[in-house]
């Protein structure tokens, strides 16, 4: 199957850089090279802005009906070429080709609801305190956007943000990840292809410092939308506050799993193992301590490292492969120095905690026990295929150590009590909760994190308001 051709989406146009840089795109499973992506010089950056100051009427003015012909015919592009997308997917970040296919599905559902969801931005009208006076509040577009996107999830990431822009009428400038970029120009291409008006959607790559910056000094956007790491989120709402950009910011978290001793915990584990697997652990939802209630602590941790040895750890384009590499050498040295770290402090190896062959970027699937609160592990994100357990006494202990943290996106909990369901629905810190479930994104509802993990909601009602502004208006003698 051939790799995408990388390419720079500019007013309309696909092409390369002007000067010619670009970088390689390395296969995680084998480390090799399989393409370069372009960059985009300053002078690029620039006709992109202009382009999108330039056409913004265009799309803003296109009926919402029509906008959504438009990307409907974009997702049926899309799931037409689902089996070559997936394994390019697979090819550049790693995970399985079955994952990728999924992550693809919901891609083309998200924008499915954004393009119907667009017909359904209501204003109002507000009784009036003077007779003869119509008090009108409507909603348009905020204007052109930008969106920066990690490489977690290629297609996902990047659809939020396109299909909650074009479903508001708003054009839209995006720097996809450098390491995965092939299905950010598969979904480009399927909208062009679509009748995408040029200039609507654009893409561009290069070094995310200065493509960020060059790109946020500019007047003309009028709203940033980024998934990313809490320092760069931090950095790029400084610099969008200089020409006052309204942000959506979706950073790291540090997802706590609370298991109670009366929950089914044998299932837990199954559920919590196999989220916590998923994508090789690089998912910014992903569980990543496990507090477990004492009485089912071993119970639960002999579950769990059950799940962890059945899996089969390779290649994602090979058969019956349930977790590939990590998407870069990078990650596994992080892994390393987190275990290391864990283990020096009295944390168990219960299963793996070492690299995984001779080629790739494999981690083992992990499982520590008996890791300090204090350990590095339990306080920074590890983004990787390494679980760490602590045993945790009372009800009111797993709460306030599911919040201990600054991070507030996911958080998971298994019991069969509703009072304790009740109860950490209203005390734990977090901008997304799952009872006895994993599942806490779906194209129809918010997706989004509180504290340094962020604010502002993507997906649901609340993700195409992210992309609209506020206008009130009033008439009288009319």
């Amino acid at each position: 199957m051939a790799y995408e051709t990388l390419e720079l989406l500019i007013d309309g146009k696909w092409r390369q850089g002007s000067t010619g840089k670009s970088e390689p795109v390395l296969e995680p499973a084998t480390g090799e090279a399989i393409a370069d992506v372009p960059h985009a010089s300053a002078a690029d950056l620039d006709e992109a802005l202009a382009a999108s100051a330039k056409g913004f009427e265009t799309w803003r003015k296109t009926p919402p009906a029509q906008r959504q012909k438009v990307m409907e015919a974009a997702a049926r592009n899309l799931e037409a070429r689902v089996d070559e997308i997936a394994e390019n997917l697979t090819r550049e970040m790693g995970k399985p080709v079955g994952e990728a296919k999924m992550e693809l599905g919901f891609a083309v559902d998200v924008l499915r609801w954004y393009a119907e969801e667009g017909k359904r931005v209501y204003g109002r009208l507000v009784p009036s305190r003077i007779p003869g006076m119509r008090q009108m509040v409507m909603k348009e577009p905020v204007g052109p956007c930008l969106a920066f996107v990690a490489w977690i999830f290629p297609a996902v990431n990047v659809m939020r943000k396109v299909a909650g822009a074009l479903g508001a009428g708003c054009y839209l400038i995006i720097k996809p990840s450098e390491e995965t970029p092939a299905t950010a120009v598969a979904i480009g291409r399927a909208l062009q292809d679509a009748g995408l008006p040029d200039g609507v959607l654009q893409i561009v790559f290069g070094v995310p410092a200065e493509v960020s910056e060059h790109l946020l000094a500019s007047p003309i956007p009028k709203k940033l939308s980024f998934t990313g790491s809490v320092p760069v989120g931090k950095h790029l709402q400084k610099l969008a506050a200089n020409t006052m950009k309204r942000c959506t910011m979706e950073l790291g978290g540090h997802a706590p799993v609370m298991v109670f001793d009366d929950a089914d915990v044998e299932s837990a584990a199954k559920l919590a193992a196999g989220h916590k697997f998923r994508n090789a652990g690089q998912v910014c939802i992903s569980p990543t301590r496990f507090l477990v209630q004492e009485n089912a602590y071993e119970r639960c941790a002999d579950a769990f490292v059950a799940q962890a040895e059945a899996l089969k750890v390779g290649n994602g384009l090979e058969d019956g492969v349930q977790m590939g590499p990590l998407v870069a050498d990078r990650r596994l040295d992080v892994m390393e120095d987190f275990v290391g770290e864990a283990v020096g402090q009295g944390a168990k190896v219960r299963v793996g905690g070492e690299r995984s062959g001779n080629q790739g970027n494999f981690w083992a699937p992990t499982v520590l026990t008996d890791v300090p609160r204090d350990a590095k592990i339990m306080n920074e994100e590890p983004f990787g295929p390494v679980a760490p357990m602590m045993p945790v006494k009372t009800v009111d202990d797993m709460i306030e150590e599911a919040n201990r943290l600054t991070f507030g996106l996911a958080a998971y909990a298994f019991t069969s009590s509703g009072a304790t369901a009740n109860a950490l629905a209203e005390n734990v810190d977090t901008g997304l909760l799952a009872v006895n479930s994993v599942v806490v994104s779906t194209p129809e509802t918010p997706f989004g994190g509180v504290n340094e993990s962020g604010y502002g909601s993507e997906g649901g009602i609340e993700g195409i308001e992210a992309f609209l502004r506020t206008k009130f208006v009033t008439e009288t003698g009319v």
